[in-house]
């Protein structure tokens, strides 16, 4: 017994120390194709006041002169910089890429965190602040922003709150109704797997009770994410496990230090998740003053595209563009990010007013 234990508590140390070894928390310098580094480009890790406690971002961009576009990522407090790792969009060389991680989740996490201040009022007003930051720090009166999935829920909101600070606002996987998105989701693996003949599949989804009246179940939020990827329509259409598509990648990221993500996210998500779900934005947030652009999957069922497209038809706007990408699911930026960039650089950006 102490011989076994004695081989995991090795195997463990060894594991701890390898990802700490790839994962120091540095960033690479940006390169050419002959791998040499591009002079006068940008690659770091910052760490800012925002709110009142020290926020964390990744700056990458081959000339900081270049537009700046502010990332918000999913979860709630689910860090993305990661998905460059197997999905490189390339964005560092049109624009000045800003992958913020927001209060609570991967470098902006900290125990010291005040709890009550997790509330969504507050996340609203640190974008807003880190939108500021980035203006003056790059001398840009107005920046692009991009909210993916909970990040375009926080994002749109944001659009609407400071139309003055951005550009336009892109919403990728927009989210419209989530708990509405949930229960068709729900839906649609059961359908599917019953097409599968996969009766095990069938089952644990039949035992995952979910409606509008009572949410979500327990037992559907621990079957969510394996049905949806093992059918396509999690996070990326080939995306087959959460293990091996997120977790292992998260790790392996040499940016990030050992925990820099997994607290964040587990700590993060139960503020937000209830009210998340239960807002209705087609029903209270329809009038912007800025260009709104929104980038859907065909195969994505974390935020249903139906509902997305419904959202964005309500939606009043100065400049409007809807686009499906035919190969996604939840991820279109980083699934097609050749015609997501196209779409930022040929449709986006000239129309600004």
């Amino acid at each position: 017994m102490m011989t076994a234990s004695l081989i995991l508590l090795a195997a463990f140390t060894l594991g701890l120390a390898w990802l700490v070894a790839i994962s120091p928390g540095r960033l690479d310098p940006l390169r050419d194709a002959a791998g040499n580094v591009i002079p006068g480009s940008l690659s770091e890790r910052v760490t800012v006041e925002i709110g009142g406690i020290p926020q964390g971002m990744i700056i990458q961009s081959v000339d900081p002169a270049n537009p700046v576009l502010l990332f918000l990522h999913g979860g709630p407090g689910m860090t993305e910089f990661f998905m460059e790792l197997d999905f490189p969009t390339g964005l560092e060389r049109h624009f000045t890429m800003v992958w913020w991680e927001q209060r609570g989740a991967g470098m902006s996490f900290s125990g010291d965190i005040p709890p009550e201040t997790m509330t969504l009022e507050q996340m609203i007003s640190d974008t807003i602040e880190v939108a500021d930051y980035l203006r003056a720090h790059f001398g840009q009166d107005r920046i692009l922003l991009l909210g993916h999935s909970w990040g375009s829920y926080l994002g749109i909101q944001v659009a609407a709150a400071a139309p003055d600070r951005f550009l336009a606002y892109v919403g990728m996987a927009q989210i419209g109704h989530q708990l509405r998105s949930e229960v068709m989701a729900h839906a649609y693996l059961l359908e599917t797997y019953r097409a599968r003949g996969d009766t095990a599949m069938v089952r644990k989804l039949e035992a995952s009770p979910i409606s509008m009246t009572d949410g979500l179940s327990p037992e559907w939020m621990r079957v969510r994410d394996t049905a949806m990827h093992r059918a396509g329509v999690g996070q990326t259409h080939d995306m087959e496990s959460v293990i091996t598509g997120i977790f292992l990648p998260v790790w392996s990221v040499r940016a990030y230090t050992l925990l820099d993500v997994w607290r964040g996210k587990l700590w993060s998500r139960p503020f937000f998740w209830e009210a998340l779900l239960r807002d209705d934005l087609s029903a209270r947030l329809t009038e912007f003053d800025l260009p709104v652009y929104i980038f859907v999957g065909r195969h994505d069922q974390t935020a249903n595209p139906a509902l997305s497209r419904a959202y964005f038809d309500a939606i009043e706007a100065p400049v409007k563009g809807f686009y499906v990408f035919e190969s996604s699911a939840h991820s279109p930026l980083f699934e097609e990010h050749g015609r997501a960039t196209e779409i930022l650089l040929n449709d986006v950006l000239p129309r600004v007013p």
